[in-house]
């Protein structure tokens, strides 16, 4: 996953959180001029743009203070919509009888995308089922992964094939 460095999390998560927002996850894509650190936040009623701007507001204060990142960066706050990404294995259990579509760094079973029913996790392993076959994914090896909307599913798109 692209998730953002420990310290940078350790950082922001508090903030989001005391604000009474659930932190789902940091992506940080370092570079020297287009740097993008891009939070996603989530609440019992869904998320709208003054959320995000509060957010924003109190995480930029944080980030001025204590200067974790090196360089230029954008700063974007997002809700994670009905394809949300997948940064903890907590997310893949509380989304346990969901589809999801992964990505993985390598192929396992000479398969670098995977999509199918979460049956569960297994200690580090999320366990995922697609058609007749079971896979059991490593969080590690997982480079992405996001929920794949109902309205998609019904369509018949993003088959893992």
């Amino acid at each position: 996953m692209k998730q953002a460095p420990e310290h940078i999390l350790n950082l922001i998560e508090p903030v989001v959180e005391g604000l009474g927002y659930e932190c789902v996850g940091v992506e940080y894509n370092p570079h020297p001029q287009h740097g993008m650190l891009r939070i996603y936040i989530d609440g019992p009623d869904g998320i709208l743009l003054e959320d995000c701007s509060k957010v924003s507001h109190q995480v930029s204060g944080v980030l001025d203070v204590e200067d974790p990142i090196e360089g230029n960066y954008h700063l974007e706050i997002s809700s994670p919509g009905e394809d949300r990404p997948f940064f903890k294995l907590s997310q893949f259990e509380r989304f346990t009888g969901s589809t999801v579509a992964i990505n993985l760094f390598q192929a396992i079973e000479k398969r670098r995308k995977i999509t199918g029913v979460i049956i569960g996790v297994e200690a580090d392993n999320v366990v995922i089922e697609e058609g007749e076959k079971q896979y059991r994914i490593p969080f590690q090896a997982m480079s992405k992964a996001r929920l794949v909307p109902e309205y998609l599913i019904k369509k018949g798109g993003r088959s893992g094939k």
